[in-house]
């Protein structure tokens, strides 16, 4: 149904208004705009005449659901009940069926908007002492996520080919661009973990349309690919990544930059199966790089010796340091998916379709992206840098601020302006140090449980215990 009543267009956005911008039950004050959630509502061009769940409601209540600890729709109409009461409003149902087909009912393509929007808001709105040198630097990273064993989930998103069937779960992955200014997710790809074209390297090609001419692409070695590289090259855009470890490197070679900096031709190598062959016929024959040995150097560790490589061929413009710097910032793109995944619990989500896999895991960008834009008011404020302010220490705060701001949500405006800047100042606090060159062993501590690891599905193995106890 389209929106051709206007009048419950406006009745619409002004709940926007009241929730997100006056109430402050969700401490997202003057963070989510009214701009981008209409430019949202506009482009779904849908209208429900629910009036417990309507889009806005829907995306305040699964808002609410990331944020919470168990992460349960339960606990998620539960809330909503207690901000109706609190509102003198008569309660919803507890049942979570209405909410459950409220979330399924909204688009998908509402959640990626707003998430999109607001991460795309926030980098275009860094200061301009919060770039590198000027530019804007994306950095690309890719991890995978966990979701319910159901039948839809293992046909979209396969468990993993070396697992038995019925013992693995379904595995979905992630390639995400943050904004190495300000942590923003600028972009994010969903597809199965295994298959054509389903590789970080293959997502990166599907992604690469949010990268602007003059922009810095960051990634690590197995983005160092040349057909890869060409094709950023042609659009404008730099790339910095570590050297593939099946290229040799020889510094004896190429043009002299300085001792371990060179600038040398790599080849065109045969046709990839990515492109087709008109493409590859209009590549260029060779691609001009720059390689440069750095040491990384760890307190208690031997110095490790890596190369970059890169288009960025200027060496008086930027030096073999500037690039050493730079690339030990790759690690903030680690930190972001550990904030993601561990921090606001995305590595294992709840929903039980391929579809609303999704929406949870928009939501959780789009909630990740207002913490950030959180972050990014609190460093501008005190003349810090985002990412110095520590992302778990903020959700900390704003998980204690949140009784008193829905508590003092009813009074006037300046109160209320005022009681958020003394979150912001609060936020401010919670510094975390720069950790360049940081070298993390990916082993496990921890023992396991005494429990066996699961080799037969679930149901085989109630049907053994159960013939088990028939037997005796």
């Amino acid at each position: 149904m389209r929106y051709s009543n206007q009048g419950r267009f406006q009745q619409q956005f002004r709940f926007l208004r009241h929730q997100f911008l006056q109430d402050g039950d969700l401490p997202f004050c003057n963070i989510l705009s009214e701009q981008t959630v209409a430019q949202a509502l506009t482009a779904i061009e849908t209208c429900f005449l629910d009036r417990i769940y309507p889009p806005l409601v829907t995306l305040w209540v699964f808002l609410g659901q990331v944020l919470s600890q168990d992460q349960s729709c339960r606990a998620a109409v539960a809330r909503l009940i207690a901000h109706r009461v609190s509102r003198k409003q008569r309660p919803c149902s507890a049942e979570t069926g209405a909410y459950c087909l409220a979330r399924k009912r909204l688009p998908e393509k509402f959640f990626s908007e707003v998430a999109r929007r607001t991460g795309s808001a926030l980098e275009t709105n860094a200061k301009e002492q919060w770039l590198w040198k000027r530019r804007r630097v994306l950095a690309y990273d890719g991890s995978t996520v966990s979701m319910p064993d159901t039948a839809k989930n293992q046909q979209a998103y396969p468990q993993p080919p070396q697992q038995k069937p019925g013992v693995g779960f379904p595995l979905a992955r992630i390639a995400v661009f943050f904004s190495l200014s300000c942590g923003a997710v600028v972009d994010l790809g969903i597809c199965s973990n295994a298959g054509k074209g389903h590789s970080e390297l293959g997502m990166l090609r599907k992604l690469w349309n949010i990268l602007l001419p003059g922009d810095v692409m960051l990634a690590d070695r197995y983005m160092c690919a040349w057909t890869e590289l060409v094709m950023l090259k042609k659009r404008g855009v730099d790339s910095v990544t570590r050297i593939n470890q099946h290229r040799r490197v020889d510094f004896r070679r190429g043009r002299r930059l300085a001792k371990g900096d060179h600038v040398v031709e790599w080849p065109k190598p045969r046709k990839p199966r990515s492109i087709d062959q008109q493409t590859y016929d209009t590549l260029p024959e060779f691609l001009v790089v720059r390689e440069t040995r750095v040491q990384v150097e760890q307190p208690g560790f031997r110095s490790t010796a890596i190369i970059i490589a890169t288009t960025l061929l200027d060496a008086e413009e930027i030096t073999k340091d500037d690039l050493a710097e730079l690339y030990r910032a790759r690690w903030n793109a680690e930190l972001d998916l550990r904030s993601l995944k561990q921090t606001m619990q995305m590595d294992i989500l709840r929903c039980k379709t391929p579809e609303l896999v999704r929406k949870e895991i928009w939501t959780h960008i789009l909630v990740y992206n207002l913490i950030r834009t959180i972050l990014a008011q609190a460093a501008s404020k005190h003349d810090v840098e985002p990412r110095s302010i520590s992302f778990k220490g903020a959700i900390q705060t704003l998980e204690a601020f949140q009784p008193l701001i829905a508590i003092q949500g009813e009074h006037d405006s300046t109160h209320r302006r005022s009681l958020y800047q003394q979150l912001l100042d609060a936020l401010a606090t919670h510094r975390v140090a720069d950790r360049p060159d940081r070298i993390e062993p990916r082993q496990r501590k921890r023992r396991q449980k005494k429990y066996d690891r699961m080799m037969k599905p679930r149901h085989e193995l109630k049907r053994d215990i159960l013939n088990g106890l028939s037997e005796n």
